[in-house]
């Protein structure tokens, strides 16, 4: 499906060493960001208060955040909790107040908009909880990224496989590196729209250098250089449609879904467009600086009993 077809190939290539140092100066920034000012963790890593209230009637959210938001906290989540009658409430820790001081002012609160909200359940998650979650976190993003890695060695040429597995680090950092530089709360939320970016990613980077190894079979007279522009000018309008539908669904989560979704939907979107970036000025330039030719992507043939038997 395309909604129009570009006949005059477009010379990516031409400013590729440019962008590529830009690329290598944002991801090296992003990874002075994450080794200084480290991460603002969410209260699902660092503990803190669990509250679940009810209500006769729909949940009013907003009112909810307004009077916690009165109260002094700052890093605090209300959500839809199975219904919309029934919020639950995560506190940070508050050094002045233990877990029965925070609920009852809060609940205080609470009462003194909607005389009719009860207090359900009260619980303290602890820091070490905290910790094993963001452990787990962690190990499932290294078990993404190497089962991507083992999935591009199979699939691809060395050249095309590493230019891939590096653009697709390069969209990691660089997310991260904006969690770190703006501090931004960073949740179980973000953590799997990182996961979401990786393999969103890994997708545009595949698709690209598909094409780039079947146009090398393809046109045996073109330079590399023209390869590349005409694989990366043949995907324009898969590109638009794809990246477009998923940045406008991406969009109504983070204009429409409240602060749950806000962060959630920021990290994706921060990977959607590198994501675009990364497949044609990371992976394709690096593929052509790292030296890719037609002989590296020809089936090879050997001689067996006088007969020539290619090898895939």
């Amino acid at each position: 499906m395309e909604f129009f077809r570009i006949h005059r190939t477009i010379p990516f290539m031409r400013h590729a060493l440019i962008l590529n140092i830009i690329s290598l100066i944002t991801f090296l920034a992003a990874v002075f960001f994450i080794a200084t000012r480290g991460f603002h963790l969410s209260i699902e890593f660092t503990g803190g208060t669990v509250m679940e209230v009810h209500y006769a009637q729909t949940a009013p959210v907003t009112d909810i955040r307004t009077a916690i938001d009165a109260l002094g906290y700052k890093d605090f989540q209300v959500q839809n909790f199975g219904t919309s009658q029934d919020v639950m409430i995560r506190l940070p820790v508050r050094t002045d107040q233990d877990t029965s001081a925070q609920s009852r002012s809060v609940l205080s609160a609470l009462q003194a908009q909607h005389a009719d909200v009860q207090l359900r359940r009260v619980e303290f998650v602890g820091p070490q909880v905290g910790q094993e979650l963001l452990h787990n976190g962690l190990m499932a993003l290294l078990f993404v990224v190497v089962g991507i890695m083992v999935y591009l060695a199979i699939r691809f040429e060395w050249k095309l496989a590493a230019s891939c597995a590096i653009a697709n680090l390069h969209d990691v950092v660089i997310i991260l590196g904006f969690f770190a530089f703006f501090q931004w709360e960073f949740s179980l939320s973000v953590l799997a729209g990182v996961l979401a970016v990786l393999g969103y990613s890994v997708n545009e980077s595949v698709v690209v250098m598909d094409r780039i190894r079947e146009n090398f079979r393809k046109q045996r007279k073109a330079s590399v250089r023209e390869i590349i522009n005409a694989s990366i000018t043949q995907n324009i309008s898969r590109t638009v449609i794809t990246h477009g539908s998923t940045q406008m669904m991406v969009l109504s989560m983070f204009f429409f879904g409240g602060p749950t979704l806000h962060n959630f939907s920021l990290a994706l979107t921060i990977g959607i467009w590198f994501g675009i970036y990364s497949s044609v000025f990371v992976a394709a330039a690096l593929a052509m600086w790292m030296g890719i030719k037609r002989e590296d992507l020809l089936v090879k043939h050997v001689k067996k009993e006088g007969a020539d038997v290619e090898l895939g």
